[in-house]
């Protein structure tokens, strides 16, 4: 009788038949085990599947085998000996190493990384701060406040429907709250000639007459009327000017059930009490549009700026540094595939999984202590209909192995800077997907270039409480809650996409916008853009002073 949890060679053999003929593994890798008369079991032997170098895998097995003395050989056997198992893979030729090194990754194992792997003899990544502050204590104090629940649902008309009602339903509940909108009706209970009264709507429809005055068509869940907004109003008049199909507004008016006559339009708007500081001094960076893997990747700035984080850029307060706890990078990490016609000659790097995987190379070597939250964008891999999921893992899972990394939706809220007696900072970050559509489609931002001025846009979109309030500005998914709200107001609201630097404040929340990390492409010039190149806004939490790193 063999011994328990042992095999038959009978058994191994069918075994080995088994997983050859179903999930068509590598005969040579199974045939090798079954001879020395131990198992693999299937998790194990797909991630072996895809690797070529044959010789080195059953070096590495036939160690595991000895070291562990276990007869069958699994992915949790491999983690439990975590240590052990990655000294076996660094005993091999640099080559070989090489070559299973996105094995390596997807065991689990921690990325070796060459320093001069993707670097210039003049910018090699350097780390004089790992050992420093790899066992400082510092609380993992982020709190992502935002989610989306997964719908599997078959999209019908009555989806779409449903979410502008939602939509309708939840901003009118924040006009509500404005003391402006006195004795407000729905729009079915307007009869007669009447004055002073309010109504919160849904813009459907814009319009300019003969006269040059504005005429709104706006609906809410009981009908629809016209308001028309007259040019001798001059400031009334610009506002409406401003405005966008499908955001929900307050009305004070004058009129009867056929049309009314504004006298006055309110925004849900966004705004909060004060400027939080922190008790403690810590440091957020913010950077977006990294580009990965395209030919017009600035990779000297970029070198320059991970150097920096570790502490090996000359002229920097190294004291300072080390109290950087936050990096977030706004979406566009890498330069993707396919995401316009005949982009393949602009790319480096023609693999999506690759350009993840070198990218990650990078972000393993920032200093432990500094939380890297990533969101992503419309070059990512991931579906344009917003909100955007988290990464897929099919794709990078190289980012979701790195320890310091939290990877969220796009677009996300999270609280981050949290102690005792101290509620932190709220921080919506969104890529801007829907920020080319207002900057060409609104007059006052279409007069001040908003793409150049990404931190109008914002403004713009802060005050209309909706991140794409205009249907057709971004794809969406449609939600049972359009989860493109901003429900909550923020202290800090980070955009990228744009490719242009931007700080400002707006009803005391703090507004920025990333700059890139890819040159001037032919699209940007097309279009009048002037990006921002390896600019770092760096913001003071306890002081709330910002100042931009330049690392271009």
């Amino acid at each position: 009788m063999p011994k328990e949890g042992t095999r038959t060679s009978g058994e191994v053999k069918e075994i080995f038949v088994l997983f050859s003929y179903r999930n068509n593994m590598n005969k040579e890798i199974i045939k090798f085990c079954a001879e020395k008369g131990f198992l693999l079991d299937r998790d194990i032997l797909e991630l072996f599947n895809e690797t070529s170098d044959i010789e080195s895998i059953k070096l590495i097995i036939e160690k595991v085998k000895t070291y562990t003395h276990q007869n069958v050989l699994t992915k949790n056997l491999f983690e439990r000996n975590k240590e052990q198992v990655n000294k076996f893979f660094l005993d091999l030729p640099e080559e070989n190493k090489r070559n299973l090194e996105k094995l390596r990754i997807k065991l689990g194992l921690s990325i070796e990384i060459s320093k001069e792997a993707d670097a210039t003899p003049s910018f090699k990544i350097e780390e004089p701060f790992k050992e420093d502050l790899k066992k400082s204590n510092f609380e993992k104090n982020i709190n992502i406040l935002s989610y989306t629940p997964k719908n599997n649902d078959k999209l019908e008309v009555k989806n779409f429907v449903n979410h502008f009602r939602a939509r309708f339903n939840d901003l009118r509940e924040i006009l509500q709250g404005r003391f402006e909108l006195d004795n407000l009706l729905s729009i079915d209970k307007i009869s007669g000639s009447r004055r002073g009264i309010s109504i919160i709507g849904m813009v459907y429809n814009k319009s300019v007459t003969k006269n040059k005055n504005i005429i709104l068509d706006i609906e809410d869940l009981t009908g629809r009327i016209k308001i028309l907004v007259s040019k001798s109003k001059e400031d009334l008049y610009k506002i409406a000017e401003e405005i966008c199909l499908d955001s929900v507004l307050g009305f004070r008016c004058s009129g009867d059930d056929k049309i009314l006559f504004a006298n006055g339009i309110f925004f849900p708007d966004s705004k909060i009490p004060e400027r939080k500081k922190s008790p403690i001094e810590e440091y957020a960076l913010f950077i977006g549009d990294l580009h990965f893997g395209s030919k017009l990747f600035l990779k000297e700035g970029f070198f320059k700026f991970f150097n920096y984080l570790n502490g090996s850029l000359e002229g920097y307060d190294k004291d300072e540094i080390k109290k950087i706890k936050y990096l977030f990078i706004v979406g566009d990490l890498v330069a993707g595939i396919g995401v316009y016609p005949e982009q393949d000659k602009e790319l480096e790097i023609v693999d999506l999984e690759e350009q993840f995987i070198r990218l990650a190379r990078f972000l393993e070597k920032i200093p432990e202590h500094i939380k890297i939250i990533i969101s992503p964008g419309n070059h990512d891999g991931v579906r344009l209909m917003e909100p955007q999921p988290v990464f897929d893992i099919k794709y990078a899972w190289s980012l979701h192995q790195l320890k310091n990394v939290i990877i969220t939706e796009n677009p996300c809220l999270l609280n981050i800077g949290a102690h005792e007696d101290f509620a932190g900072f709220d921080v919506l970050t969104y890529h801007g997907f829907s920020y080319p559509y207002y900057a060409g489609n609104i007059p006052e931002l279409i007069k001040k270039k908003a793409m150049n001025s990404p931190e109008e846009i914002m403004k713009y979109l802060l005050k209309h409480r909706h991140l794409a309030p205009t249907h057709g500005s971004t794809q969406y998914y449609p939600h049972k809650e359009d989860q493109l709200i901003i429900k909550n107001v923020p202290d800090i609201f980070v955009s990228g996409h744009t490719h242009k630097c931007g700080v400002s404040y707006y009803n005391n929340i703090l507004i920025i916008s990333t700059s890139c990390w890819e040159a001037m492409t032919p699209y940007q010039e097309k279009f009048g853009n002037e990006p921002d190149h390896c600019k770092v806004p760096m913001l003071n939490l306890k002081t709330r002073s910002v100042k931009i790193l330049d690392f271009e």
